[in-house]
This record gives C-alpha cells, sequence and structure tokens, in this order.
C-alpha cells in the first residue's frame, strides 16, 4: 500500500467513526447520554494534528477508530468536511466540551491524569470550587500505561480526564477501559488540565470565533509547536486535497 492510499485509507475510516453535532441542544444531549454509560466508555477528539498523527501511527490510529464517541474538533477539520462536502456541525473541541461534562457530574468522582505540579493540584481545586465535583484521584501524565490501570481500580472514578496530549492519552484510554472495574467515562482532553490549571491561556473569544486559536497557542509556545502547526498544518490541508482529488474519482 503506498503512502497516498495509506492517507486516504486511514483518513476513511476515522471519518466514518467521527460524529457530528448539529446544535447546542444536541451537544446537552451528548453530555446526558455519556453521563448515564452502563459499561466503560472512551471519548476522543479529531483535529488536524489527529489526522496527522493517523497517518504514521498505526496504533494511535485504531485507538481513534475504537473509541466509543469521536468527535470534531478545530477548524481544520470543518474545512475538510465543507471540502468532501459535508456538514461539519459544531466545534466540539475538549477544552469546551469538558467542563459542561465537568458540571453534569457534579457531586460524583473525578480523576485527573496529566500535566504536572502545581498545575494539576490547581486544575483539581478548581474542578472542586466550580463544578462541584469529588476529585479522588491526581496523576502526573508521565507514568506507564499500567500505573493508570491500578490507580482506577484503587479509586474507582466516575469519570476519568486524561491530559496526556496524544497518542500517549488515547492509548492510555483504550487500556483503562479494557480494564476498569465500574462504567467510567475515559476523556481524552489534551491540554484541558493545564488549561484548568492555569498553565495556558485560552485564547481571547474573539480570536476562537475566527477558528485560529491554534495561531494564539503558537506563539505562546512556539518551540513545543511549531511542528504540530507550522509543519503540520500545510501538511494535512495537502492531504486533504489530494484525499478530496482521490474520492471524487
Amino acid at each position: 500500500m503506498n503512502p497516498p492510499t495509506i492517507v486516504q485509507a486511514r483518513w476513511t475510516q476515522v471519518l466514518r467513526h467521527l460524529r457530528t453535532i448539529p446544535s447546542q441542544d444536541e451537544a446537552a444531549l451528548l453530555a446526558d447520554e455519556l453521563v448515564d454509560g452502563r459499561q466503560p466508555r472512551m471519548l476522543a477528539f479529531v483535529n488536524a494534528h489527529a489526522m496527522n498523527s493517523a497517518v504514521g501511527d498505526f496504533d494511535f490510529y485504531k485507538a481513534l477508530c475504537d473509541a466509543d464517541v469521536l468527535l470534531r474538533d478545530g477548524s481544520g477539520m470543518a474545512m475538510l468536511f465543507r471540502m468532501l462536502g459535508g456538514e461539519p456541525g459544531l466545534d466540539m473541541n475538549g477544552t469546551d466540551f469538558i467542563p459542561r461534562l465537568l458540571e453534569a457530574y457534579r457531586g460524583r468522582r473525578v480523576a485527573l491524569w496529566g500535566t504536572r505540579e502545581p498545575w494539576l493540584a490547581a486544575a483539581a481545586e478548581r474542578c472542586r470550587a466550580e463544578f462541584g465535583v469529588e476529585v479522588v484521584s491526581c496523576e502526573n501524565g508521565f507514568h506507564p500505561p499500567a500505573h493508570y490501570c491500578d490507580e482506577v481500580r484503587r479509586t474507582r472514578p466516575e469519570l476519568i480526564v486524561l491530559g496526556m496530549g496524544m497518542p500517549k492519552q488515547e492509548r492510555v484510554a483504550r487500556l483503562v477501559r479494557a480494564t476498569a472495574t465500574g462504567a467510567p467515562l475515559i476523556v481524552c482532553g489534551g491540554a484541558v488540565i493545564d488549561f484548568l490549571g492555569g498553565k495556558v491561556q485560552r485564547a481571547p473569544r474573539w480570536v476562537r470565533r475566527l477558528g485560529i486559536e491554534w495561531a494564539y497557542r503558537l506563539l505562546l509556545e512556539p518551540r513545543r509547536l511549531f511542528h504540530r502547526y507550522v509543519i503540520g498544518n500545510p501538511l494535512f490541508m495537502l492531504r486533504a486535497w489530494r484525499c478530496r482529488a482521490a474520492w471524487a474519482r
């Protein structure tokens, strides 16, 4: 299978698993649906970086396709949907949707796994104060995956927010789901714990409305995010145009 075919095949499968949310009412229904689960579930988000990563990382690609709920994140994915003649729905990025889930879990047991101190403790305190959750587990994002499996059995959280970044959090989520007792919702949250803990600031609302929050984050963390955005965004668009042409044929 040559590289262009790998891109087309993997992107096709990810898009088939992706669930678009057309309205705020549907987003509220989704939050209710996720809270009422009867078995362990995995929620993941797909942005342009995830689509690029899925091409070169087979385990990450399989983890995305194996998620119970997969949501569109970011302006790059909206552009891809429109290029293919589809409707992208709402931007369901984790930084906005995960606080809604935390609110829905008010009074229930929550685990925060990701980032490092002092931001982890600050995020836990904010979750207690703002969302009224019981934070039963705080772990940094640098342990081996088996550590988190032991932790979920020990503390039995109902909601697990992972802030380890791609692709580790998706791999951890998949493993924890397979070994967890109870019915936790395991959410792949990217930088959400950093945001909650005050390590990283959100872009102004007008920047978010324009769909260029990625540029704001690049300005704040140019070294860490250079490859993801400066290299990754043009690569994503090139692959999108090639896939569009191939699918049209």
